[in-house]
């Protein structure tokens, strides 16, 4: 028995290799699941035959519904106001680039997924106990262990634990106060800010309590069609009441604050990969996982440009963020009204996330992971409520929490949607390969993966830059509200 891997196989001098996709572009199915052969022996649900409750269910189609739902959300109505500070064509383009720079980081994701059927998310999980083939004693997998283990050791497994929650609670957070806006604008401004929130907090609460994907997975359907009308709304609006004398440029001279600022809208509006290895860990053929990455970034860089570009088009460098706000009072209510199922839908996703990496972790390769057990139901549960209650709090609780979830995505959304995914190929193709010689045979991958290392530490220390000036100005002119207040 081999203990190192290949790079794309599985011990193959044993002939159990699941075949990953990966330099020979072989895949070996298992004919009863549809999987790759030996996936279920490594995978973090294992063989769900007889269980109670099944993880393994989501076709791709379902798959790319949930992943649009998630990402194509609150984000995107930030990107006018970045057309308006660099400029309509500089801000296009970097809209389409980060598209395809995110469509590429998600077939790194996917190809360590398969490579690594273990990873379940980008934190880490304690070994496996026991053998992974019927009748082979005492065997154990040496590469156990999710991303942040596989590439980092236990200190890295407990830094990408703690940034993955993190960065969920926060944009559940976001997600609420998006809420809390929408609710705002549908009341005229009578309903108390803290109150809007906790309303809107109680259905996100509700929505998190499945302990599948499988079951929301409809939900984020209604909630796709939510977010895409109220951006045919929001663009009608535009449209019928424009702006009077409004301004529109083609290229914006500006200081590299504004500028970056401005760039961190879209670079943020694709943020969500962190959840990509938890959703294929649910699909029924994880190998189809790309089917539903190349649906979320088509429809995602498409939708982002025609709903930027119209909006700013007939609004122009008055365009507010979030752009609905620059709609008449009618229209602003309208688009709010239609995106309010989008917002608690990925507000959910985000909240079921956090509860779900946690509860895996207690229970992998436990009884309560997939039975009907009290002390299953009473932690997942608990997790559920801990971690929507968290968010409620920061976002009416801490008067910058706009701004820390500028600071979560700077420190850990970059890395999880860019940086990361470069070294999780460096990573395979030095250990399950011919290390530095393959680096320099593949030297156009190599040079596109460290480009994406690259770009990962840029846009986290450059976010960080301008997101702490931003909290120090805000301070400085008084426009940081008090905690809890109406």
């Amino acid at each position: 028995m081999a203990e190192k891997y290949r790079y794309g196989e599985y011990s193959q001098e044993d002939g159990h290799g699941y075949g990953s996709g990966a330099s020979d572009g072989v895949v070996n199915l298992n004919t009863s699941s549809g999987r790759p052969g030996g996936y279920d022996d490594r995978d973090v649900f294992g063989h769900e035959e007889g269980h109670d409750i099944k993880y393994k269910t989501l076709g791709w189609p379902m798959v790319s519904v949930l992943m649009i739902a998630e990402i194509v959300s609150n984000g995107m109505l930030s990107l006018p106001s970045s057309l308006a500070v660099v400029g309509i064509v500089p801000g296009l383009i970097l809209i389409i680039f980060l598209g395809v720079f995110a469509t590429y980081t998600s077939w790194l994701l996917v190809k360590f997924k398969m490579q690594h059927p273990e990873v379940h998310n980008m934190v880490s999980m304690d070994r496996w106990k026991g053998s992974y083939f019927s009748g082979v004693e005492n065997v154990l997998i040496r590469a156990q262990g999710d991303a942040g283990k596989i590439l980092f050791g236990p200190i890295g497994r407990e830094v990408l634990a703690f940034g993955t929650v993190v960065f969920a609670v926060f944009a559940t957070g976001g997600q609420l106060l998006a809420g809390q806006i929408a609710i705002s604008a549908l009341s005229n401004n009578s309903v108390c800010p803290m109150l809007g929130v906790g309303i809107y907090a109680l259905f996100t609460l509700a929505m998190s309590f499945p302990r599948t994907l499988d079951h929301m997975s409809w939900f984020s359907l209604a909630s796709c069609i939510s977010i895409l009308v109220a951006g045919i709304v929001g663009m009608v609006g535009a449209g019928l009441h424009p702006t009077p004398n409004h301004e529109i440029s083609i290229v914006q001279s500006t200081t590299f604050f504004d500028a970056f600022i401005s760039i961190t809208n879209p670079v943020f509006a694709y943020a969500g990969h962190f959840m990509f290895f938890v959703m294929v860990s649910e699909m029924r053929k994880p190998q189809d996982a790309m089917k539903a990455a190349y649906t979320l970034q088509g429809f995602a860089t498409t939708y982002y440009v025609v709903f930027a570009a119209v909006t700013y088009a007939f609004i122009g460098n008055t365009v507010g963020s979030p752009s609905f706000i620059s709609l008449t009072p009618l229209w602003q209510k309208a688009a709010f009204g239609a995106a309010l199922f989008n917002f608690w839908i990925a507000g959910a996703l985000y909240a079921h996330t956090a509860s779900k990496l946690c509860f895996v972790r207690i229970f992998r390769n436990s009884k309560h992971l997939h039975s009907h057990t009290l002390v299953g139901w009473g932690t997942w549960s608990i997790l559920v409520i801990i971690f929507n209650g968290a968010a409620f709090v920061l976002a009416v609780g801490v008067p910058i929490f706009n701004y820390l979830i500028g600071i979560a995505a700077s420190l850990f959304a970059a890395w999880f949607t860019y940086g990361i995914a470069g070294m999780f190929w460096l990573h395979d193709s030095y250990h399950y390969e011919n290390g530095v010689r393959t680096w320099k045979r593949k030297w156009f991958q190599t040079a596109l993966a460290a480009f994406t290392v690259v770009a990962g530490a840029f846009i986290c220390v450059a976010g960080m830059y301008v997101t702490v000036r931003s909290i120090v100005e805000a301070y400085a002119n008084g426009e940081i509200a008090a905690p809890f207040a109406c």
